[in-house]
């Protein structure tokens, strides 16, 4: 059974860092492109991060600069590390697993990000 556990989101003013986790079961961590989306209300999800197997990075354009995504691949976790917070970036966030274009995605359940003095 596939788990994603997301830990990290909070209640952080402008300009402040998170630093989120996630962790990883019921996979072969190692072979996922794993990524970081969100989900601001009456939103779409966005893509924020993706960070592949092989390690290469890719970011949307808000996020570039503020946001870096790593991983652990001996932890089975991935983490987001948010810098320069702003109020536009309050939303769920949510870590994703996938193997191939083709094959399943796997989603965390959320942790709540708000940006707000």
């Amino acid at each position: 059974q596939v788990q994603l556990v997301e830990s990290g989101g909070g209640l952080v003013q402008p300009g402040g860092s998170l630093r989120l986790s996630c962790a990883a079961s019921g996979i072969i961590f190692s072979y996922y492109h794993m990524g970081w989306y969100r989900q601001a209300p009456g939103k779409q999800r966005e893509l924020v991060a993706l960070i592949t197997s092989g390690g290469s990075t890719n970011y949307v354009d808000s996020a570039k600069g503020r946001f870096t995504i790593s991983r652990d691949n001996a932890k089975n976790a991935v983490y987001l590390q948010m810098n320069s917070l702003k109020p536009e970036d309050t939303a769920v966030y949510y870590c994703s697993a996938r193997r191939t274009s083709a094959g399943p995605t796997y989603w965390g359940q959320g942790t709540q990000v708000t940006v707000s003095s």
